[in-house]
């Protein structure tokens, strides 16, 4: 049989987390905290580039360093706020993607190895500014259709280093000996095919083509036909479906919870029964069947007498 006081302890843990959660939900979900996130992000940004000139880093040195660890700090605490959030229910946070992906940027600043070494560093601090996305609902489409589309992508460069190779082949063989800089080996007829495929001096190549053959130009034209327009298209109704995609699934997100990343909070259940939200709902369903019930006494019971009232009674006499 369960310690009653173990079962207080629990109740009263769990109280607690829900209590943190509700306050730092209340920071996180606020639009001044996004705000304040975005331009310390921009911030990031803005310092990172001013590290590329060296004489405003000889003479802002020490003011770059406190500005950047500042950043680190308010980043910290903002990590920390999101984690906290999900006090009642941790799973949650690292089932969003976005969460992973600030604590890692995060975590990795305070790893020996990392902090050390200043070009991965510097990768790091590069890798904040992808979190605009974040607070920036139309970019954030835009990177997840960038990656839900890299299956399809995968195929298009497959089914293209496949063209390019058996056209580079084909040049090879009918132009190696007349165009050696161009098609002299199969890498050198791959480097031109793949110019070509940008329409990057086709006309150029064409004329040198038609000097060696005449029916060069069935080469060039179907080449250019398949590489640079049924390809392309095919690349672009790739990428088309995947930003419908993550419209449609920004979309369901939208629903389910406010923005930010973060999911409207799921009933919970506590150590000794349903939690109390639903102890309201019901009290809610009964007190409305009362007054259903009340109502219908009023309206019944008046109409029942009237009814009396007008139906004759039988008297004595048959």
């Amino acid at each position: 049989m369960p310690d009653p006081h173990d079962r207080t302890a629990d109740r009263a843990a769990f109280s607690t987390r829900q209590e943190l959660a509700r306050r730092c939900r209340a920071v996180t979900e606020a639009r001044w905290f996004a705000l304040t996130v975005f331009i310390l992000i921009l911030t990031n940004a803005a310092m990172l580039g001013a590290e590329t000139y060296q004489g405003l880093v000889e003479e802002w040195h020490w003011w770059l360093r406190l500005a950047e660890h500042g950043c680190l700090a308010a980043f910290t605490v903002e990590i920390a706020l999101r984690a906290g959030a999900h006090a009642d229910r941790p799973r949650d946070f690292f089932r969003d993607p976005w969460n992973l992906f600030d604590l890692a940027i995060v975590a990795c600043a305070f790893l020996p190895v990392i902090r050390e070494n200043t070009t991965v560093l510097r990768l790091l601090r590069l890798a904040r500014v992808l979190r605009t996305a974040r607070f920036l609902p139309q970019l954030r489409i835009v990177m997840v259709a960038v990656a839900r589309s890299l299956p399809g992508t995968v195929s298009f460069l497959m089914v293209g280093a496949l063209l390019l190779y058996v056209y580079a082949m084909v040049g090879w063989v009918f132009f190696a000996d007349d165009d050696p800089e161009q098609y002299g080996s199969i890498g050198r007829a791959v480097l031109t095919l793949f110019l070509l495929m940008t329409l990057d001096g086709l006309g150029d190549a064409v004329h040198v083509g038609l000097e060696i053959s005449r029916w060069s130009i069935f080469y060039f034209a179907s080449y250019v036909l398949l590489a640079s327009f049924v390809l392309v298209n095919v690349l672009i109704g790739v990428v088309i479906s995947s930003l419908e995609e993550a419209r449609e699934l920004e979309r369901e997100q939208r629903d389910e919870g406010p923005l930010g990343g973060q999911r409207a909070p799921r009933p919970t259940r506590s150590a000794d029964g349903p939690a109390p939200d639903l102890h309201a709902r019901i009290a809610t369903a009964r007190q409305a069947l009362d007054d259903l019930e009340a109502g219908l006494e009023r309206v019944w019971v008046p109409h029942t007498q009237e009814t009396e009232e007008t139906v004759p009674r039988p008297s004595g006499h048959i």
